[in-house]
């Protein structure tokens, strides 16, 4: 009976110890890809710096006020300048600043 409980204990150790090297080897995998995965985190924080610079000189107000004037010829200058109070429209009146006239915010049905 002795040899038989000293056995299945010796049985048992070896299938813990082969328990704990497969944790063992998982835990190294995932360590390694860690630190693959690290690795690329910091090339991509790097992209994003570079693309953030990058983006600083393409969207500055500059750059877009050129392209404005040169592309679509907007100036700096206002299209209609209002000079005084007596030059803003009245309620119901046409504005300066367009050629529409002022309608109520309501949707009409089509007709069939």
């Amino acid at each position: 009976m002795i040899r038989v409980l000293n056995t299945l204990c010796v049985a048992l150790m070896g299938l813990s110890i082969l328990a704990l090297y497969h944790v063992s080897e998982k835990t190294r995998l995932a360590h390694i890809e860690l630190r693959h995965v690290e690795g690329q985190l910091r090339t991509e924080k790097t992209n994003m710096s570079v693309l953030e610079t990058e983006w600083e000189s393409v969207a500055g107000p500059e750059r877009i006020q050129e392209l404005a004037a040169s592309h679509l010829g907007l100036t700096g200058a206002p299209a209609v300048q209002l000079t005084s109070f007596d030059m803003l429209p009245r309620n119901g009146e046409d504005a300066p600043l367009s050629d529409t006239p002022i309608r109520q915010a309501n949707i009409q049905k089509p007709a069939n």
